[in-house]
């Protein structure tokens, strides 16, 4: 049995609103999704994060050291994608390419063998993850927030109990709008804000001083990430847990964070950090350090499933009997491509997502949405 054909997909849909945060403005959610199939038709997918057309190209150019080879063995396969990029492309969008085409092949393993992605990776040590709300946007220029308290009660109501919000429009707007969402949600709900890497070193010690008295979870990518051992200087400055790494790659990248101590949180984007492959190696980087990794997730669902699966296997460390809560990010901003692409739905239900048990990530895609949001279809056969 080896790996026959691979086919990618870029997905668009167009937004009804338009949102914006401190660096861009989206008026759609632009991905590309992989499909990779054995000899036999079972079949896995996958998708990467990043401009989706430049992905596509990505995909394209790795096909050739995938197809022929066993599925089964997914790191001998990561090694030879690695290998082949590694004089020109150690970081960025081949990366990501690399991550959709690995992701597709791990729920093609786990197809394959009959077992769940998680089971695979060593096992689940949690069967319930929390999501926590990734929302409050910036919807209206002349009153970024003015959708905030509708927005922040909605999920609320809906049971969340954890929910980040966008920092970055300057430090008063930023301090007040986080003094506001606090009062919205009470004391008892998580609150995270995100920044986008907006801020210079003083502009972020600034502000999270002026918001230390809210509770802040985490402040993430508070400046650029470039800036390692401005990250470790703001850590020492501040009360708040510092998070990034969405903009890292490879467990090497992950290395240069945690040799600098930039921050408290790891956030991989398994999607384009090296894939579910990479994304183990660097939770035991995670571990051997102390430091706890929430992922970084946006797109589909497949993405979504990718990061339960991942998070069920998650090391406690330090073990105790009564056990946190891991977090998982969970996108709420307006998304057909996450809401129809995928079967079965996600459910949350009392605040938890239950960790899909099906074989590989435990979901498949409805083609005829897939076919009805794509704009650009790329499939070619080969066969040894």
């Amino acid at each position: 049995m080896v790996i026959e054909k691979i086919e990618t997909f870029v997905l668009r849909d167009v937004l009804s609103q338009s949102f914006f945060f401190s660096q861009w403005e989206y008026s759609e959610r632009c991905i590309c999704v992989v499909k990779v199939t054995c000899s036999d038709g079972t079949y896995g997918w996958g998708e990467g994060y990043g401009p989706a057309a430049i992905l596509e190209s990505g995909i394209k150019f790795l096909e050739p050291m995938v197809v022929g080879q066993n599925p089964l063995e997914n790191e001998v396969i990561w090694n030879r994608m690695y290998r082949r990029t590694l004089d020109y492309a150690r970081r960025g969008i081949l990366v990501a390419s690399m991550s959709a085409i690995d992701i597709a092949i791990w729920d093609l393993k786990g197809k394959i063998l009959g077992q769940s992605v998680s089971t695979l990776l060593g096992g689940v040590h949690r069967t319930k993850i929390q999501p926590y709300a990734t929302g409050l946007y910036f919807t209206c220029h002349d009153n970024p927030s003015k959708d905030f308290e509708a927005e922040a009660r909605l999920y609320v109501s809906q049971g969340f109990k954890a929910m980040k919000m966008k920092v970055g429009l300057g430090i008063k707007a930023d301090v007040e709008n986080v003094r506001k969402m606090r009062e919205i949600i009470g004391d008892d709900v998580q609150l995270m804000v995100d920044s986008n890497h907006a801020y210079t070193l003083r502009e972020a010690i600034e502000l999270c001083r002026k918001i230390e008295k809210y509770d802040i979870s985490w402040f993430e990518e508070p400046i650029s990430p470039e800036f390692y051992e401005q990250y470790h200087e703001l850590r020492q400055k501040t009360s708040i847990p510092i998070s990034g790494g969405e903009c890292e790659y490879l467990r090497f990248g992950f290395q240069q964070l945690i040799q600098n101590k930039s921050v408290d949180i790891l956030q991989p984007d398994i999607c384009s950090s090296g894939g579910l492959t990479e994304a183990k190696r660097i939770s035991a980087l995670a571990t051997a350090n102390g430091l706890d990794i929430i992922p970084h997730t946006w797109g589909t669902a497949i993405g979504i499933h990718v990061a339960l699966h991942f998070i069920a296997n998650l090391e406690q460390i330090p073990g105790r009997m009564y056990k946190p809560n891991f977090l998982m990010e969970y996108d709420q901003t307006e998304n057909g491509l996450r809401e129809k692409l995928t079967f079965p739905s996600i459910v949350m239900k009392d605040g938890f997502i239950d960790v899909p048990t099906r074989p590989g990530l435990g979901i498949d895609v409805n083609e005829d949405v897939l076919m009805e949001y794509c704009i650009s279809k790329n499939l070619k056969k080969v066969t040894h």
